[in-house]
């Protein structure tokens, strides 16, 4: 079986990983494994090929930028990654992330439909059925059920500085994304699941795989290495994020931190020079990290792990965290909370930076209950990307069946 993914990034970042580790496992059992991806590339089991250079990029972000038309650039990367798809004749396409100014969804789509190729979909967020955005709950928005107009989001990622072209952004991926012979959905979350359901991709098959994590590297180690090697002298709690957008929720820690005593201290990975000045001294920002052995370190050692985030999907972070043996604190949104049970975590209301305050000494106060051992064994239990993965080989195995 010769399977293809298709991302953003290559074994970087969380969708990164998640695709590193599927083709992996499609290697173990004597598949192929190829992976297309844009940019920031780390190395891969599985064979990778890149799609455009850094001029189709900006192309593609100038268009986006000032007409609204993200997913309608790089046409001729495109072209150029269809021709592969050919020479390739692989047996399945799974997508992950389609946006990140790198694909034309317009060409992909014409393709793949005269093609009629099995293909799997990943959905990490919401940008396939909308008509700009990636997240709209926050906004409370429901223009994607039927038509979006009027985007209230044109200022966040993918972001337009003049034009509003969701209407017709929303129609095209209506016509494009519909009517696909041998297609299968899969949401990380129960709470994407939801929304598919009442999107224009309600035709096809929904099925739901949380995302899995390497438990052989996220896993309790050692952290007095790491906390000298960042001074880190108290108990910490602890917040990573790829990016640190406002929606990942950096200003609550901000007000956190005048709120925490002082005993304890907060540390943040994936900060940039820009977000550390923002911070301030009083936090500790670490720059982003691939070093997955470094990001264990500094999840082992926190009290607890805080994503007061207020978009998300099914973050691997939680995950990663609770396979490291540390209790999670997350917002109620999106799919977060699915991943921590009453051992495992705390769930608090969207802002409450009070409530966020009590959760963290419930959990310091109550380590007999939220146990290196409870949350590791959870993590082994629901999230190995072994276990979690070889979903993914079982619906391709459906799909070539269906064939």
């Amino acid at each position: 079986m010769k399977v293809l993914q298709i991302n953003t990034t290559a074994n970087s970042g969380s969708h990164g990983r998640i695709a590193e580790d599927i083709g992996r496992l499609v290697i173990e059992r004597g598949g192929e494994s190829i992976i297309a991806y844009a940019r920031t590339v780390n190395e891969s089991k599985s064979e990778l090929i890149k799609i455009g250079n850094k001029l189709d990029l900006a192309f593609h972000l100038v268009k986006t930028r000032l007409f609204d038309r993200h997913g309608f650039g790089s046409y001729g990367a495109t072209k150029a990654l269809v021709r592969k798809i050919d020479d390739l004749d692989p047996d399945i396409i799974h997508f992950h992330n389609l946006h990140g100014y790198y694909l034309n969804i317009q060409v992909l789509f014409d393709y793949l439909k005269k093609r009629t190729k099995p293909l799997v979909w990943t959905f990490h967020d919401c940008w396939p059925f909308t008509g700009h955005c990636c997240h709209f709950e926050h906004v409370s928005c429901n223009k994607w059920k039927s038509q979006c107009f009027d985007c209230p989001l044109t200022s966040a990622y993918p972001i337009s500085w003049f034009a509003d072209n969701s209407r017709k952004n929303f129609q095209q991926k209506k016509e494009l994304f519909s009517g696909m012979k041998n297609m299968i959905l899969v949401s990380p979350s129960e709470w994407l699941a939801r929304f598919l359901e009442k999107s224009f991709l309600s035709e096809y098959k929904i099925k739901v795989i949380n995302n899995g994590v390497d438990i052989d590297n996220f896993k309790p180690v050692s952290s007095h290495a790491i906390k000298e090697k960042y001074k880190i002298d108290r108990k910490y709690i602890i917040g990573v994020a790829g990016t640190w957008t406002k929606n990942k929720g950096l200003g609550d820690f901000i007000k956190l931190r005048s709120i925490l005593d002082k005993e304890i201290e907060i540390v943040l990975v994936g900060l940039t020079g820009k977000h550390m000045k923002q911070a301030g001294h009083e936090i500790k920002g670490i720059s982003r990290t691939e070093n997955i052995g470094e990001l264990a370190a500094l999840y082992s050692g926190a009290q607890a792990f805080i994503n007061p985030t207020y978009v998300d999907n099914f973050p691997s972070v939680n995950i990663e965290s609770l396979a490291c043996g540390t209790p999670v604190i997350t917002y109620k949104t999106g799919g977060s909370p699915e991943s921590v049970d009453d051992n495992t975590g705390i769930v608090v209301e969207k802002g409450n930076i009070r409530e966020l305050h009590n959760a963290i000494w419930e959990i310091i106060n109550n380590s007999d209950r939220y146990s290196a051992t409870v949350c590791r064994e959870s993590a082994l239990r629901n999230f190995s990307a072994k276990d979690r993965f070889e979903e993914y080989l079982e619906l391709y195995y459906e799909c070539l069946v269906k064939e």
